[in-house]
């Protein structure tokens, strides 16, 4: 199943259990898409969702950083109470085994010695990885590695 039919079969889910928040949640991801494919003026592949998905998630746990630094546990709350309605979209998370699995076979793919291969590296890790690790922390883990 396709994670917009996914989407819209949750929306009615969330609809018949009269789940207000859930439905807002899902109707404001559908909509983020749909702006997006307007945007673009193409259709959205399941990769190009998966993106916008993890873009919104990042966006949530900025907000739920800040809230929390000012005092606003409701709002980051809400913020949180977001994040775990979208991750339910998103592939299974690699484990940490899998991703140090994944970095090695890429730095050894693209021959990668230095820090100025990082980008390469990168490249080839982030269309395996979207939606599936954080690739802030995995960039970190790259570096490390390349400079051990």
């Amino acid at each position: 199943m396709g994670l917009l039919s996914q989407f819209n079969d949750e929306m009615k889910l969330a609809m018949r259990a009269k789940d207000k928040p859930r439905l807002g949640v899902i109707r404001m991801a559908l909509s983020s898409i749909k702006q997006a494919k307007i945007d673009t003026q193409k259709e959205m592949s399941e990769d190009d969702i998966i993106a916008l998905i993890t873009k919104m998630i990042k966006q949530r746990k900025e907000s739920v950083a800040m809230y929390t630094q000012g005092g606003r546990d409701e709002l980051a709350a809400n913020e949180q109470a977001e994040i775990d309605v979208l991750q339910e979209f998103l592939p299974q998370a690699l484990t940490a085994d899998e991703i140090s699995e994944l970095i090695k076979a890429a730095i050894s793919q693209t021959g990668a010695a230095s820090m100025a291969d990082m980008g390469k590296v990168m490249g080839v890790l982030k269309p395996q990885m979207q939606g599936k690790a954080d690739l802030g922390q995995v960039s970190g883990q790259v570096r490390a590695a390349l400079n051990a």
